[in-house]
């Protein structure tokens, strides 16, 4: 077997590992020494790769020009109340988004999953705002990439598992019938979009799947949720290659929400696209980190998800299950499915 087949591809730098918010934020540097940490611990074979940073013109693909000029020379203090801004912060958003850039399309041209650690996040990033710790969005703009670099990438679909909604791709994508935006969140919690009605507009109808979840949702809702909404959809839209959004804050040990997914149920969520990229895109999955504020949970969840793409998973013990006795929450993947039976088979 070639030596390089048997690791994974991971998309990093140390300025992941800045501060992008204040001192004593969520939103810490802990977030991705903690996944390096549990990789070593897992001993899960990976491949760093080391990112070449994005351009401006890479972020036009997405954003407007006043907003990445926002970005680049805003200067020190908070640009809203949730989301500070450092003299450096431009550049850790070119190096973030050229991480996610990177993760995306290797998994196009080698046809297998990658994954990408950026910080600063993104999914909250509009075409003209920035909010919830992001300024530029990561996933929106290396989906534009893939379907400006590559000939056979006309279709993208994101799937975000964030349990806050990345109301910032859902914005940019909602007309677009060329992107699949899906998004599982928590419901009535920030940004407080996302509702199962949402679904896109004009040619972009349809193409915009919102699944948000009640608290407590645990592993059945979600898997649930999966087999019967998610993956027919997927099949129906055939998409070229898959975005997923893997934020680690629907995790039972999350501190900010309330999902209650645990390590088990995430990893059958993270295998389950694997499987589907594997069997109806070639493999091109890249899977691009998001939000999580458990660290040790986070380090978890990716260590996991990374050596599920390995040719042969080691060995691999979760801590962080879920011992609870719940059952599907029939009453709202119901509802799920009249709305997205209108555009979907399902």
């Amino acid at each position: 077997m070639d030596q390089s087949a048997s690791k994974v591809p991971l998309y990093y730098h140390p300025d992941y590992e800045r501060m992008t918010q204040t001192p004593g934020h969520p939103e810490s540097p802990d977030r991705v020494t903690s996944i390096l940490a549990a990789l070593r611990k897992a001993a899960v074979p990976y491949d760093v790769r080391d990112p070449v940073e994005a351009t401006a013109e890479d972020m036009l693909l997405v954003h407007d020009r006043k907003h990445v000029d926002l970005v680049r020379d805003f200067g020190l203090g908070f640009m809203d109340p949730d989301t500070f801004h450092y003299d450096y912060t431009y550049g850790l958003c070119l190096r973030a988004l050229g991480g996610a850039i990177g993760a995306a399309k290797e998994a196009v041209t080698e046809r297998r999953a990658t994954f990408a650690l950026p910080r600063p996040p993104g999914h909250h990033a509009g075409r003209d705002y920035n909010m919830g710790f992001c300024y530029i969005n990561n996933v929106a703009i290396a989906a534009r990439v893939l379907q400006r670099d590559f000939d056979d990438v006309k279709k993208v679909a994101i799937v975000d598992i964030d349990a806050h909604h990345g109301n910032g791709t859902n914005d940019i994508f909602y007309d677009d019938p060329s992107v699949l935006y899906i998004s599982t969140h928590q419901w009535g919690i920030f940004p407080g979009t996302g509702h199962q009605g949402e679904t896109g507009s004009g040619k972009g109808l349809g193409r915009t799947v919102n699944l948000p979840l009640i608290g407590g949702a645990g592993d059945p809702t979600f898997i649930q949720t999966y087999e019967e909404i998610i993956e027919p959809v997927l099949k129906g839209f055939s998409p070229d290659a898959i975005l997923v959004s893997l934020g680690g804050d629907s995790h039972i040990m999350d501190p900010l929400t309330g999902l209650s997914l645990s390590t088990p149920g995430y990893l059958k969520l993270t295998g389950s696209l694997f499987e589907f990229a594997r069997k109806n895109v070639s493999g091109r999955i890249s899977y691009i980190l998001e939000g999580g504020y458990h660290t040790r949970a986070l380090g978890e969840v990716f260590a996991g998800s990374m050596n599920l793409v390995l040719p042969e998973p080691l060995p691999f013990k979760p801590i962080y299950q879920d011992t609870r006795e719940s059952v599907p929450d029939a009453g709202r993947i119901r509802e799920f499915r009249e709305v997205q039976s209108a555009y979907w088979k399902i």
